[in-house]
């Protein structure tokens, strides 16, 4: 695919504004529209960023381990109204009784801290990371309170998987025989396989240090696992299974799983969810306005969700009746229009956080490409 004069110049501009290594994919309807890169991977050796390089794409990795659910609900496996406890029984203790598999989808699961003993290393560990995750308290009432959960998604979502799949696979199987082979996704992991580690950039950061106060969003960002290049770098974590924080993905593996969702739970004739059921994923959550114990140090912003776990409006994606979006830490970014059939996927490995869509913003350029390039293009 020939690379746009704009989208050159757009990713020339991030690199000047501080980017490193970028990629960028993006469908209007099952059709790849954008699908470009720029800058280097790997610092120390000098390797470039190509159409395969694989990035640490942080939270992004949410919305795929929700549709892995979504799509259990679809084939009567599970209810959104069902207690977490029904399915897997060792959860329901220390206030967590009554949580229900649509708050811990919405973040109102009480209970969005980490284990006390956390560790990089435990954090790799899935059968230690659930059985302790099943004992933790709630630290207060499910459905009172929003607190992001901001690594402990990955395995209460996870878990509720493998528990109600018929086949009882590891999630990373499950999300790599139902979603990533059927749509044809080569590089889309969680748990990167060994002979793909050389492809996996590697991050670095421009984030400000945030000193938590907020001992809630401090329980759910622990430092012993920070959200930094120390700890995502690191081989162990690369291969594991971490579904709420540590996929690492190409743009065009993201873009390609963002383009089912903006066609309507199909892509190329193939059906992962059905359309009513994506539809009503777009409604927003209850209490979209309340602002939450985590986000943003705590006490800060509420989260902007809808009732299926993902997002409904980002800096970068903007916003819509029927948006689906998922950000990470440091500025990954994937969405799906359902209104439009558009779909798009940031991935890069300079960590960095900004809160508006500003000239100075590295993605601004890219940005304005996306709406010049999809208003060009025939409609879907």
């Amino acid at each position: 695919m020939a690379e746009p004069d704009g989208v050159a110049a757009a990713l020339q501009r991030a690199i000047e504004l501080g980017e490193q290594g970028i990629q960028i994919a993006g469908y209007l309807g099952a059709e790849r529209f954008l699908d470009a890169w720029a800058g280097t991977a790997d610092p120390a050796t000098g390797r470039a960023v190509d159409e395969r390089t694989l990035f640490p794409v942080f939270s992004v990795s949410k919305a795929v381990t929700v549709t892995a659910l979504h799509i259990l609900a679809d084939r009567g496996l599970l209810g959104y109204d069902d207690r977490v406890a029904d399915h897997w029984p060792e959860y329901g203790v220390r206030g967590k009784e009554s949580t229900t598999v649509r708050d811990a989808l919405t973040h109102r699961s009480g209970a969005p801290q980490m284990p006390a003993e956390v560790t990089a290393e435990r954090m790799c560990d899935w059968d230690w990371m659930v059985e302790r995750v099943a004992a933790l308290p709630a630290l207060f009432p499910p459905r009172t309170r929003s607190a992001y959960h901001s690594h402990v998604y990955g395995w209460l979502i996870g878990e509720l998987v493998r528990r109600c799949d018929p086949e009882g696979r590891p999630f990373g199987e499950f999300v790599r025989e139902e979603i990533c082979t059927p749509l044809g996704i080569e590089d889309l992991w969680l748990g990167v396989p060994d002979e793909a580690l050389q492809r996996v950039a590697v991050l670095s950061s421009s984030m400000d240090v945030i000193i938590e106060t907020d001992p809630v969003s401090i329980a759910a960002k622990p430092l012993a696992v920070p959200f930094t290049p120390a700890t995502f770098n690191r081989r162990d974590v690369l291969q594991a299974c971490l579904p709420g924080s540590g996929g690492v993905m190409s743009a065009r593996g993201a873009a390609r799983f963002f383009a089912m969702l903006a066609n309507g739970g199909e892509l190329d004739g193939v059906r992962l969810l059905s359309e009513d059921l994506l539809l009503s994923l777009t409604t927003p959550r209850e209490n979209p306005e309340q602002i939450d114990a985590v986000m943003g140090g705590g006490g800060v912003i509420p989260l902007d969700l809808t009732v299926g776990g993902y997002w409904r409006s980002d800096v970068v994606a903007g916003t819509g009746p029927h948006l689906l979006c998922h950000g990470g830490v440091g500025s990954s970014i994937g969405w799906a229009d359902l209104d439009r059939r558009l779909a798009v996927a940031i991935c890069h490995n300079r960590m960095f956080h900004a809160s508006e869509m500003t000239d100075a913003h590295p993605y601004a350029a890219l940005r304005r490409e996306i709406d010049v390039l999809a208003a060009a293009h025939p409609a879907p």
